[in-house]
């Protein structure tokens, strides 16, 4: 079993997210949380409000892209950020909740902006014994 995790990656001047966790949903779930630690601490933002985000694809890799650029989408436009997520994934369907709160720049502190998930270093695998794997580059 692993503990599921985020973590960013190195990659000129951008940055790379990566989830990991025993299934697929819960590497996307923590791709999530690397995406909100680029602009501020997690710890920081109370889960507040659950935002229902719906989205499909049948490649799993774009299905990453889709999810994370939705997410940027909807701090964007309601101006929130997110510190908790849940995800389904069923087929080429993907359900997920992402839960948090008004940005508050006193607070929150936000340190960059996140225009959307790009293909770079893109990757969507399983390892045996290791998990899942769900990554890719952000733009900032």
């Amino acid at each position: 079993m692993t503990k599921p995790h985020w973590e960013h990656f190195s990659h000129q001047a951008d940055i790379g997210v990566r989830g990991v966790g025993d299934t697929l949903e819960q590497a996307f779930a923590q791709a999530a949380m690397a995406l909100t630690a680029v602009i501020t601490d997690p710890a920081q933002v109370q889960p507040r409000q659950a935002v229902a985000i719906t989205c499909e694809n049948p490649d799993r890799e774009m299905l990453l892209v889709d999810w994370l650029n939705a997410l940027i989408y909807e701090m964007d436009t309601r101006k929130m950020l997110f510190s908790r997520y849940s995800v389904t994934i069923e087929g080429a369907q993907l359900t997920g909740t992402a839960s948090g709160e008004a940005v508050d720049r006193q607070r929150h502190q936000p340190a960059a902006e996140v225009k959307g998930a790009t293909y770079t270093g893109l990757k969507v695998e399983q390892t045996p014994g290791r998990g899942w794997t769900a990554q890719c580059v952000v733009d900032v």
